[in-house]
């Protein structure tokens, strides 16, 4: 466990446990019918209300002020049971860090501060994406002191459900791109239906439309790119918590069916193929927690490299609970196809939770591109 590391972690990760069992627990394939069934509103006001949508956040704006260790606890022991809501946690967190990490601390405040439940407090975002990944962004030109936005993006997570929105966009005229805060209430704002995605059901993500849309400027113009590969550098460390998560869900059912499951008058689990893959899983799950535990770390004390250990973790993570969700699934057999279990679920989560802060192989290529100029240094 990751709360191992830190004494103070501990409350964090017992009360988000505790939330998971009471509140996700039982309605998990239920929750996962989305957009084909109800959304599940009561339950994030419920983690609205104890503090899970704002737990980096300063206390004068609305949170509850800790790092990114608090933040991967919680995040690992929510989607140990249902990572939809680990997702909508982690696209908002970011949308929040970005913001503050461009030093528009009283922009953030005008949306947290004056929230009155859960939707008005999250902030959309195409988390994703990294946005200079992206080809065609959304269009930014200056009107006296105002921004006016049009274009199109596609799949902007909590874009359905938040009051407000963080966009990249870029400004005419202008290199890179910069964001953009927009109230999702302007009649110029044209939204799709929710997006039926591979993974994450209950985290929704619409297509959006700007139509001339006014957009309040984050940080400076231009520094879009900066803000958000220092957003990433530490969300990389809450994306693994979050596969780490999955990962144990996966295993504590493969454990709990082998135990329950008979065959050939024995429980399938004293048999020693059963075993094998038990074992692959517990000692992958065991690697993946110690790596997160040091990138964690490393990251709460910014020790030098903290940000290649994070990005390394993240990938290497993610990469083995997409494989380690595909032996949960074939320890339950053809019950682990079925939706009446949560491996297939987890499967798809897992591939999902992959791809948060952009594609897999530019992720991989940023990495060696570190390391080959820190040697070239």
């Amino acid at each position: 466990m990751i709360a191992s590391m830190n004494a103070e972690l501990k409350p964090f990760e017992d009360l988000a446990a505790q939330f998971a069992a009471k509140e996700l627990s039982s309605k998990r394939e239920e929750h996962d019918a989305y957009p084909f069934g109800p959304f599940f509103g009561d339950v994030l006001d419920k983690a609205y209300e104890i503090g899970l949508l704002g737990i980096t956040l300063p206390e004068e704006l609305g949170g509850i002020g800790r790092g990114i260790g608090a933040l991967s606890v919680i995040l690992e022991s929510i989607c140990r049971v249902d990572a939809s809501l680990g997702g909508i946690i982690f696209a908002t967190t970011v949308a929040q860090q970005i913001i503050l990490e461009s030093g528009s601390t009283k922009v953030l405040a005008s949306v947290t501060k004056n929230a009155g439940n859960a939707g008005d407090f999250l902030i959309a975002f195409p988390a994703f994406n990294n946005p200079s990944e992206i080809p065609h962004l959304i269009y930014a030109r200056k009107e006296k002191s105002k921004y006016i936005l049009f274009g199109e993006l596609e799949y902007v997570v909590l874009g359905g459900i938040a009051g407000h929105c963080l966009i990249p966009a870029q400004v005419r005229g202008e290199r890179g791109y910069s964001f953009f805060l927009v109230d999702l209430s302007d009649k110029n704002i044209t939204r799709s239906e929710p997006v039926l995605s591979l993974g994450l059901h209950a985290c929704p993500a619409v297509d959006t439309k700007f139509n001339d849309v006014e957009g309040i400027l984050v940080g400076k113009e231009g520094d879009g790119n900066l803000s958000f590969e220092k957003t990433a550098d530490r969300m990389h460390v809450a994306a693994a918590a979050m596969s780490a998560g999955i990962m144990k869900g996966s295993f504590d059912e493969a454990l709990a069916y082998s135990r329950e499951r008979f065959q050939g008058g024995r429980e399938i689990v004293n048999w020693s193929e059963v075993r094998m893959i038990l074992s692959n899983m517990a000692v992958t799950i065991n690697v993946s927690e110690m790596a997160l535990r040091q990138a964690c770390r490393a990251a709460e004390e910014n020790e030098a490299g903290w940000e290649q250990n994070a990005l390394a973790s993240a990938i290497y993570i993610q990469g083995a609970a997409c494989d380690l969700t595909t032996d949960g699934i074939q320890l339950l057999g053809g019950y682990g196809y079925m939706k009446d279990y949560g491996q297939e679920k987890r499967f798809r989560d897992a591939k999902h939770v992959q791809a948060l802060l952009g594609m897999v192989p530019m992720k991989r290529l940023k990495y060696i591109e570190r390391v080959i100029d820190g040697v070239d240094r």
